[in-house]
């Protein structure tokens, strides 16, 4: 089986969904941390859009690819990765549903609630990249975090609906997308419902290393902007 090569954000949780996948499917790889070198000319010639994680491969057509759920989806179609992906085409699109909905809808208002606090620049045409003074920003982080509800709740009422996780009785590449972006609200103090308490303990119980190593460094970053808060 060819070594992959992963350009990795330890600190980003789009990053960490593929660093914990990979390690969950034993597959062969490396990964290079390229934290300040996103915008290096050697780096903007492989990926223009200067964004990890990054998959490098010399069977796909650029020789790379970027997001994180891409990626996840690739590797299962690649290497016939069911227990993550489920080959039923009803299944699958359900996973497909979630993930886009995760990336779409949940990580936006996520990243609006945490971004200001973790240091993160925001992305252009939004309130906290603007001119605006710091208390419509902060209302505007505010009105993010209240959003988050809802989207938590059609995860919890539609694509589980009385299961342990999107995939059912196991963990699917969805679930290893939502429970890494969760793990930024810590940052905002946000008081994750119980079911979603339940859930994340469950994900790292069911992929055990695999899911705690990459979410320490998370995690560590965290712990590390709020020590230099103090």
């Amino acid at each position: 089986m060819t070594t992959l090569k992963l350009h990795v954000l330890k600190p980003s949780v789009n990053n960490m969904a593929v660093r914990v996948f990979v390690r969950a499917a034993k597959l062969e790889f490396v990964e290079d941390d390229v934290y300040g070198k996103t915008r290096h000319p050697d780096f903007l010639a492989k990926n223009p859009a200067h964004l990890t994680p990054m998959l490098e491969a010399k069977q796909l057509p650029k020789g790379v690819m970027w997001e994180s759920c891409a990626i996840m989806q690739y590797l299962c179609n690649k290497h016939e990765i069911t227990k993550f992906y489920p080959k039923a085409a009803a299944k699958r699109a359900m996973i497909d549903s979630a993930m886009f909905y995760i990336i779409g809808t949940l990580y936006p208002y996520v990243a609006r609630a945490t971004y200001p606090a973790l240091g993160f620049p925001q992305y252009a045409g939004e309130v906290g990249a603007s001119n605006l003074d710091a208390s419509h920003k902060a209302e505007a982080q505010k009105h993010a975090m209240e959003a988050i509800a809802e989207p938590l709740d059609v995860f919890h009422k539609f694509y589980m609906d009385g299961t342990p996780f999107i995939g059912g009785s196991k963990p699917s590449i969805a679930d290893i997308r939502l429970a890494a972006t969760l793990e930024f609200l810590a940052i905002v103090n946000y008081n994750l419902p119980a079911w979603a308490k339940s859930y994340m303990a469950a994900m790292e119980k069911s992929l055990g290393k695999a899911y705690a190593e990459p979410a320490a460094d998370v995690r560590g970053y965290i712990a590390y902007v709020r020590s230099q808060a103090k």
